[in-house]
Parts: C-alpha cells; sequence; structure tokens
C-alpha cells in the first residue's frame, strides 16, 4: 500500500493539516495556510488554534502568484512581518498559500555577526 498526501485548490483545513503541522514543527513560527477556494489553519506554539482562516497576505499571494515579504495592516497578524509564499501545481498555478511570522525581518544580521568575523569571512569566500 502506498501512502500519499495530495492537495488541490478545493483543499480544506483537513487536508493541509499534515503540511501545516510539519512546516510548523520544524521552524516553531506561527503558520497558516489555505488553499485558494476554502479557508484553511492558523498554528501557534504547537496548536492549531483556528481551522477556517485567512489572512490579506494569504489572499494577495493566491491572487498574484508569487512571494510576499510584508506588514500587514489588518488580520491577527497586523503589525507582525510576516513572508507568505504559494504553493504551486505542476504546470505553475497557485493552489494553496503557506506563511509564517517572519521573526528574521525583525533581527539586524550585520550586528548579530559583527562580532563572529570568521563567519563573516567564510560567507565572503563563499562568494568568490
Amino acid at each position: 500500500m502506498i501512502t500519499t498526501l495530495s492537495i488541490s485548490e478545493d483543499s480544506g483545513p483537513e487536508d493541509l493539516e499534515a503540511i501545516a503541522v510539519a512546516v510548523h514543527s520544524v521552524i516553531g513560527l506561527p503558520t497558516t495556510i489555505r488553499s485558494l477556494k476554502r479557508k484553511g489553519l492558523r498554528l501557534e506554539k504547537g496548536e492549531i488554534l483556528d481551522r477556517d482562516y485567512t489572512g490579506p497576505v494569504l489572499e494577495k499571494v493566491l491572487e498574484a502568484n508569487k512571494v510576499f515579504r510584508e506588514v500587514p495592516a489588518e488580520g491577527v497578524y497586523r503589525g507582525k512581518h510576516v513572508v507568505v509564499a504559494p504553493i504551486r501545481s505542476k504546470d505553475g498555478k497557485v493552489i494553496a498559500a503557506l506563511g509564517i511570522v517572519d521573526i528574521l525581518a525583525t533581527v539586524d544580521l550585520p550586528s548579530v555577526f559583527q562580532e563572529y568575523t570568521s563567519v563573516l569571512q567564510e560567507v565572503e569566500d563563499a562568494k568568490k
């Protein structure tokens, strides 16, 4: 018996749950997902908080079929940096959108690594 996971533009929260839980488990950040035609999930702190979720940036990504990094002016994550990416079919059509709260957007990476010149040197060497 082969086990598969299949999603489509009509997938509901029950279909998207495995993906959302896996992503949330790996990164540990608030995670959202929805399909093109149905609302989805919102996860925080290892829990599914909403099974009928959408947000303004998820909807924007579904319409534009491209990644957005921004601070929404409304919704649950209003005022927080988020990054949302499309999940596409093999032919490039958007079927769903997956988002996270983007904590890296608030980190001043140069100052974090300022004391670690060897790390910076490795990055520079890798560019060559």
